[in-house]
């Protein structure tokens, strides 16, 4: 899992939450059942079974792989559509390629992030490159959906295609953990990301035995997805472990902790960690459009039908 690195993460800022920082408890810890998504790539759906009350503005988070492809079997997603919402495609080891119908897109590779602000909506594609289907190889990402303000779902179309070099790297005092700040802020320290819904979501790599108290905004909600590896959240330590989701409820610090020990393949605690302002608006969720009501999600269905959403590219076979 290699993402972004350094040698020696004491060189880094530093961060830890004030020692009046009021700690946020564990509401609930959930397993993210397993399945398939696209053309068959296998996924863990990290926020199923979790009440939208405490997600909002995140709707949604995969974890592709971690699997290490042999010849001839890497798998994407064919055309779908997208509507109301942005998705953000962390890709921690292989390669994407990403193309929409407005010839948009690029490729993604270890560390790096694809921030696309679907809006009024768009054709896309993701599929790994043609040398890594006939190579295999490693293959292990995210992809969270972000929900827009109903204000901002109609915006044209973006994307923001963030390099693993540009993202804010932040230590602990100890030196303990990595922190990967890839959108928003953490105390100060702001990452590449530009977002229409304020929100932070960092990547922390923590070292065996290591804990990480982190100062967080008390008006945005608190969510950690455990990648890899073993370890505790919260101040009472509730046991969390690879494909598992803590919740946390209102406060200003949050805090995760490894486990002493940790298997082989796995040295460390993996975790992604995420908070947004909640939007607090209605929301008609169906497949790939997020709308406030259900007259707009039909909207997006019969523009979708009608090809208001663009065509494929001819070169892909129309």
């Amino acid at each position: 899992m290699p993402a972004v690195t350094v040698e020696n993460p004491l060189t880094l800022p530093r961060v830890i939450a004030p020692k009046d920082a009021e700690a946020r408890p564990v509401l609930a810890v959930t397993t993210a059942p397993s399945g398939f998504e696209g053309e068959g790539f296998p996924v863990r759906r990290a926020f199923a079974g979790i009440n939208y009350k405490y997600l909002d503005p995140f709707i949604m988070m995969d974890q592709m792989g971690e699997i290490d492809y042999a010849a001839g079997e890497p798998k994407g997603t064919p055309w779908h559509p997208h509507r109301g919402f942005e998705t953000v495609t962390y890709l921690i080891d292989g390669t994407f390629i990403h193309q929409d119908s407005n010839g948009g897109g690029g490729t993604i590779t270890n560390g790096d992030t694809q921030w696309m602000t679907a809006g009024s909506g768009l054709l896309h594609i993701e599929a790994p490159p043609e040398s890594l289907v006939q190579s295999g190889g490693l293959f292990h990402g995210l992809q969270l959906w972000v929900n827009l303000p109903a204000a901002d779902k109609m915006k044209d179309p973006r994307y923001q295609d963030i390099r693993g070099g540009e993202v804010q790297l932040l230590t602990t005092p100890d030196g303990g953990a990595l922190l990967r700040v890839i959108a928003g802020e953490l105390d100060g320290h702001s990452g590449p990301g530009i977002t229409h819904t304020p929100i932070t979501m960092v990547h922390a790599t923590i070292r065996p035995g290591a804990e990480i108290t982190l100062p967080w905004r008390k008006d945005f909600n608190g969510l950690a997805y455990v990648l890899a590896g073993r370890g505790t959240v919260g101040t009472d330590h509730r046991p969390v472990e690879l494909g598992q989701t803590a919740v946390f409820g209102s406060g200003s610090s949050l805090t995760v902790r490894a486990d002493g020990s940790q298997d082989s393949h796995t040295p460390d605690l993996e975790v992604v960690l995420l908070g947004g302002r909640p939007l607090r608006e209605p929301m008609a969720h169906y497949g790939p459009f997020v709308m406030n009501t259900r007259e707009e999600l039909q909207q997006a269905f019969d523009d979708f039908q009608k090809g208001r959403l663009g065509t494929i590219p001819a070169v892909h076979g129309m």
